[in-house]
């Protein structure tokens, strides 16, 4: 974790994890990887970091929020991120958003928006216009439901285990 030492108001650690977030997605263009950063911070500190690495390792998931959630959970050990801020360099983009939702971060903190990311090529509005406003007949893949009889089975196994940690 980075600790900072001087005592410091929530925008103003806000706003230096910005500048770190930032400072992330321009070493990451740099060293071959998209132009997002982010991180993860927890009480002050920061837990954990991220940038863009969807070419270089070939994983369209692997985006900066994405990453510093991952790299968050496995230093903090839960999957649980509540208490946390996730400071990005960029609006999230629909996946990143719905991760950092189940992550359960307490709030999300971004500079650069949607129009920011499309003018530098990054258009993310026709996935959010999918979500809001097409029916699904009009999606680029075709989504369909097989109703099989054991499709509950698997709900079913989850629930019958006693040991089952709730999320």
């Amino acid at each position: 974790m980075t600790a900072y030492t001087e005592e410091k108001t929530l925008p103003e650690l806000e706003r230096a994890w910005m500048e770190e977030a930032i400072g992330l997605a321009t070493t990451s263009v740099a060293n071959g990887g998209g132009p997002f950063g982010a991180l993860i911070a927890k009480d002050g500190q920061i837990v954990a970091l991220g940038n863009n690495q969807v070419t270089a390792s070939l994983d369209p998931t692997a985006h900066a929020e994405v990453s510093a959630i991952r790299a968050a959970c496995k230093e903090l050990g839960t999957f649980s991120l509540e208490g946390c801020v996730l400071v990005t360099s960029c609006e999230p983009c629909p996946m990143c958003l719905s991760s950092a939702l189940w992550s359960r971060v307490d709030r999300i903190v971004f500079a650069a928006d949607r129009d920011d990311a499309a003018v530098a090529g990054f258009d993310d509005r026709k996935f959010y216009d999918l979500f809001e406003k097409r029916p699904q007949s009009e999606w680029p893949a075709q989504i369909v439901q097989l109703d099989l009889p054991n499709r509950t089975q698997p709900f079913d196994a989850w629930l019958a285990k006693s040991d089952r940690v709730d999320y």
